[in-house]
């Protein structure tokens, strides 16, 4: 494994690199989540499963050069149902919010005072489970609890690649069923409606097939 300091400066480095690579995405813009939940815009999808993908062939391949002890690599116990109950608490955070945890730091950077109120929002969330921690969620977390083959191959016996392999294929199919969705409703949201919630510079969503208009008068 990585001495204590290169993993603090790669971690450093790696977090610089994604929260620039975020910012150029259009991610520390509300509209592009909800444009996710509204299935106008693809990106977020796009980019965080192509990064998964990636993620996890290159961890294999980093184990296949010897550079990294892949069985060393920690994986949490599988909580099935606290899984699910969290990720639907999440998901409704994203559509409501406009941010994910990540997005909303980059949106912070950016100068975007509804991305601070999501983060100061995210904060005392933390902090209210950690105090309200008790044995109800503890018997919610033990619900469904994987005790063995935390990991998928390790579930079904297979090689780590058919697992890779069958996620590149999804991912192909996102990219398509992506680009068909953003086609009917009017997507992706580009630059300025990032930017200035309105679809055009100039503000008119005449140009935009499938824009609809906004209650607060800006076009969606």
């Amino acid at each position: 494994m990585f001495p204590m300091q290169e993993t603090v400066w790669s971690a450093l480095l790696v977090g610089v690199a994604f929260g620039f690579i975020l910012e150029n995405a259009g991610f520390g813009s509300p509209c592009k989540l909800t444009g996710q939940f509204t299935l106008r815009d693809w990106s977020v999808l796009k980019v965080m499963f192509t990064a998964i993908v990636v993620a996890a062939a290159g961890l294999q391949l980093l184990g296949m050069a010897g550079v990294l002890d892949v069985d060393a690599v920690f994986v949490p116990t599988s909580l099935v149902v606290a899984s699910a109950v969290g990720g639907v608490l999440v998901g409704a955070g994203f559509a409501v919010g406009g941010y994910c945890p990540g997005t909303s730091v980059v949106g912070v950077a950016s100068g975007r005072l509804d991305a601070l109120v999501f983060l100061v929002g995210l904060i005392v969330g933390t902090f209210a489970f950690a105090g309200l921690y008790g044995p109800a969620i503890e018997a919610l977390m033990a619900m469904a609890e994987v005790e063995s083959g935390d990991t998928l191959h390790d579930a079904w016996g297979i090689s780590p690649w058919w697992i890779i392999a069958a996620m590149g294929a999804a991912l192909v199919g996102v990219y398509h069923l992506g680009r068909w969705f953003e086609q009917r409703h009017g997507g992706p949201v580009d630059a300025c409606e990032a930017v200035l919630g309105t679809p055009t510079c100039d503000g008119s969503a005449a140009t935009r097939p499938g824009a609809m208009a906004h209650p607060t008068g800006n076009a969606q």
